[in-house]
């Protein structure tokens, strides 16, 4: 009996032997990752309405695409301006073309617009709206300065507490949108919110008023960096706040309204 369980130990002990000889190493050579190539990033000045004598153009953007980063993301600043913006400018021309409307300004035809004709209040707003944004964005934003931030104090008892109303609108707005600090007609400085392109221009706004500043929260402003994560892109976008030119809208309001 001895005898068998030394002879079964031996054949396993060969075994395992065997078997670390038989386990040679091989080289294995891995494939270098492939290249990725850089799609060059466009310029927004090379972006032009289909219909070059249209009433309406496309104006450019005063920084480039990868500008304002890491607070919105160059690809989302492209796809914006050249694919939506450039789209709203195109049927807004399609929709003035033959009219009256052609010889008007955006802002005279958003305070007289009949907002039962879809297609200029969709566009309409949508080329307004965006041109606005755009023109309020800039690198190194920092904080509200000079008679903006007297009046936003005056309205809202400090800057801290006008952010925190605007950060709340913006987030709690269900939907497409865009969010306004707006002066009304009594000159006071208030914040509304307008769902998919209306804005306080409009006949029917539930708060009229000039613009002074806006927040475009449609998915597409955001969604490629920030996903489902409203609250960041809120968040960044007071980082990216052109005041300068804020308080510039700020006092021709004053004048103006």
């Amino acid at each position: 009996m001895k005898n068998r369980i030394l002879i079964a130990t031996l054949v396993i002990i060969v075994g395992f032997a065997s078997c670390g000889k038989d386990k040679e190493l091989v080289e294995v050579t891995i494939p270098e990752p492939e290249k990725v190539e850089k799609v060059p990033m466009g310029n927004s000045a090379d972006v032009k309405a289909d219909d070059e004598e249209g009433a309406f153009q496309m104006k450019g953007l005063p920084y480039a695409y990868n500008s304002l980063e890491p607070f919105i993301d160059a690809k989302t600043m492209e796809t914006h301006y050249s694919k939506h913006h450039v789209g709203y400018c195109n049927k807004l021309n399609t929709a003035v073309k033959g009219t009256d409307l052609e010889s008007k300004s955006i802002e005279e035809i958003l305070k007289k617009l009949d907002m039962s004709k879809s297609d200029i209040r969709n566009n309409a707003g949508g080329y307004y709206n965006h041109n606005f944004f755009f023109e309020i964005l800039a690198a190194n934003g920092g904080d509200a300065t000079d008679e903006v931030l007297e009046g936003i104090i005056n309205d809202f008892g400090s800057y801290d507490e006008f952010k925190k109303q605007f950060s709340d609108s913006a987030s709690k707005l269900f939907g497409s949108g865009w969010v306004w600090l707006v002066k009304d007609k009594t000159g006071k400085l208030v914040i509304s919110t307008t769902s998919n392109q209306d804005n306080p221009l409009m006949p029917k706004a539930e708060i009229k008023g000039t613009p002074i500043l806006a927040l475009d929260v449609w998915e597409h402003a955001y969604y490629l960096k920030y996903q489902n994560k409203r609250k960041d892109y809120i968040d960044a976008y007071f980082n990216i706040i052109n005041w300068k030119k804020v308080n510039e809208k700020f006092k021709a309001a004053t004048i103006t309204e």
